[in-house]
């Protein structure tokens, strides 16, 4: 059975939503970074990048999200567009955009503001600035089409759930849906999917640890303790 390493993370939920509606089998493994066991030796063998998600599906060991999303994908045919080159190039280049620039701002945008231990006002203001545009780019996809590649709901959509269900907190804006329509219309088509149901309730299964205490600090971001080089 497919066993799949997780926690409740954006990129984690995106491939429990694939698995979800697929029904693939699978089991679920939970791996708790505030606790540090990212970082275990079994688990870094799987990931040497000591993130999540990561599965292993016989002899094949796979992590980043978008990778594992392109593979199931691919394994079970299901939640691709159409053939043909044109297809297959719109969703390479969604997938990418999503794993290169939506996730990686979002992410250092939502750590600046929340996580960081000092208060960089540049860096604040170039994350921010930088995942909204991102944002925007998604936003004006959308409004071409009901999903990212057009009529047919696919794994392009489920990499922008795990990052969009997040953004209010992400950006610390209650409003910022306002400022993308078609990207709110999508989010909550696919909250409402059953598949989407059961992939928030898979992490409420685990007592994941909550508490942001400095144990978590350096699990999390270990640099912060690091010496400054000479």
């Amino acid at each position: 059975m497919l066993k799949f390493f997780y926690n409740a993370a954006p990129n984690p939920m995106k491939v429990a939503l694939f698995l979800e509606e697929t029904g693939l089998p699978y089991d679920p493994i939970p791996v708790d970074t505030r606790r540090g066991e990212q970082h275990a030796p079994a688990f870094t063998a799987i990931n040497p990048n000591a993130k999540l998600p990561a599965i292993i599906d016989g002899d094949a060991v796979l992590f980043d999200s978008n990778a594992i999303l392109l593979y199931l994908a691919e394994k079970t045919g299901r939640f691709l567009p159409g053939p043909g080159d044109a297809e297959r190039g719109a969703l390479l280049s969604w997938l990418m955009f999503v794993a290169t620039g939506v996730g990686p701002f979002s992410g250092q945008a939502v750590h600046f503001r929340n996580f960081a231990p000092e208060r960089v006002p540049y860096a604040l203001k170039r994350y921010d600035y930088e995942a909204r545009r991102h944002w925007r780019i998604i936003d004006g996809r959308l409004g071409q089409g009901r999903y990212m590649l057009g009529d047919d709901y696919t794994i392009v959509d489920m990499a922008v759930w795990g990052w969009g269900s997040r953004l209010t907190y992400m950006l610390g804006d209650d409003e910022v849906m306002t400022e993308f329509p078609n990207l709110d219309r999508l989010m909550h088509e696919i909250d409402d999917r059953p598949a989407a149901r059961r992939a928030k309730e898979m992490t409420s299964k685990h007592a994941f640890k909550v508490k942001f205490d400095d144990a978590a600090m350096r699990a999390l971001y270990p640099q912060i303790y690091a010496p400054d080089p000479d």
